[in-house]
């Protein structure tokens, strides 16, 4: 179970999860692309990531394959992942609805 507010790297990761298992560098990939390039990991720090979340009990280990001698292993969502990264989506598209609507159109204006 999630605690504490959700990182943008721990959104990306499982976001990166949402459409099926990945392994290390895929998700550090997907991350990137899904973000714009926001949120860039390096593959130490996506394991700290990976630890936290598969402890929270939002992913877990898929399977590994051997590449190249050596062996990746695959993680993907549970569905504690998949009801955490729904709500976390939610709470955020509501945050935008309320940021916009106090910047009305002038500020929006302004911000691009």
């Amino acid at each position: 179970m999630a605690v504490g507010p959700m990182t943008a790297q721990a959104f990306f990761v499982l976001t990166a999860l949402a459409d099926g298992p990945r392994h290390g560098y895929g998700i550090v990939k997907e991350v990137a692309d899904l973000s714009q390039d926001r949120v860039r990991l390096k593959i130490g720090g996506l394991y700290g990531v990976l630890d936290r979340l598969a402890v929270e009990g939002l992913i877990e280990p898929d399977r590994e394959e051997a590449h190249d001698g050596r062996l990746r292993r695959y993680y993907r969502l549970t569905s504690e992942g998949r009801r955490a990264l729904a709500e976390e989506a939610e709470l955020r598209a509501a945050s935008a609805r309320v940021v916009r609507a106090r910047l009305g159109p002038s500020g929006a204006e302004a911000a691009g």
